[in-house]
């Protein structure tokens, strides 16, 4: 039998019936930890995307260095100061908010010769694994999706700060940056190349905030 009280349902079986499942017990009580847990990890953290930025460089012809960024990110962060090995990331980026300065290009950025912003209007990173490499090191590594290809691909990350936030000592911050290659010829952008280099150099700078 199943009751509700103030809107949550519960169940009426009688004692002498719960008594005699411990094993089911144990196997929901285990089922409910493992549910709630990542989610208690991540609502300790929150990402401040005010201070979070994936930024790239495109080598022009040999004769300067193209800096853009993309304004319009979205990223999801499970993390534990004290288990740094069981983050987990998830970002998505919107293809059309490319920006690198100058519009026309910006414009030429979201067509089809690169991101092709219309018909695949999300880029997305999911990571798959992190691994500490020191004290304040990660390799990140995950899923990146764009063009409808999705390839792996390694940030090497590492942990710039954590402590509380100058203006507001009661406030906790973490701050990160991490720096990995994509080369977009494995997605299908191959326009230009290789005159427009394939292996594009990424940044991340992520701040989080804890709640």
């Amino acid at each position: 039998e199943i009751r509700s009280v103030t809107g949550v349902q519960t169940c009426a079986l009688p004692i002498w019936k719960i008594l005699s499942f411990p094993m089911f017990l144990r196997r929901v009580s285990l089922a409910t930890a493992l549910t709630l847990a990542p989610l208690a990890a991540f609502a300790q953290w929150q990402a401040d995307p005010s201070h979070t930025s994936v930024t790239f460089e495109v080598d022009h012809l040999g004769f300067s260095v193209l800096h853009g960024r993309f304004q319009n990110i979205d990223p999801v962060v499970s993390f534990d100061p004290e288990d740094i090995e069981a983050t987990e990331i998830s970002v998505t980026i919107d293809a059309s908010s490319v920006y690198s300065g100058w519009e026309s290009r910006d414009e030429h950025l979201t067509q089809g010769d690169f991101l092709n912003a219309e018909e695949f209007p999300e880029i997305t990173f999911v990571s798959t694994s992190v691994a500490q490499t020191g004290e304040d090191t990660a390799d990140i590594t995950g899923d990146l999706t764009m063009l409808g290809q999705t390839r792996e691909v390694v940030f090497a990350a590492t942990l710039n700060q954590i402590g509380p936030f100058p203006f507001n000592p009661e406030v906790q911050v973490a701050g990160f940056t991490a720096t990995g290659s994509v080369d977009r010829t494995e997605f299908g952008m191959d326009f230009g190349a290789p005159v427009i280099p394939a292996v594009i150099p990424v940044t991340v700078n992520l701040e989080m905030i804890k709640q």
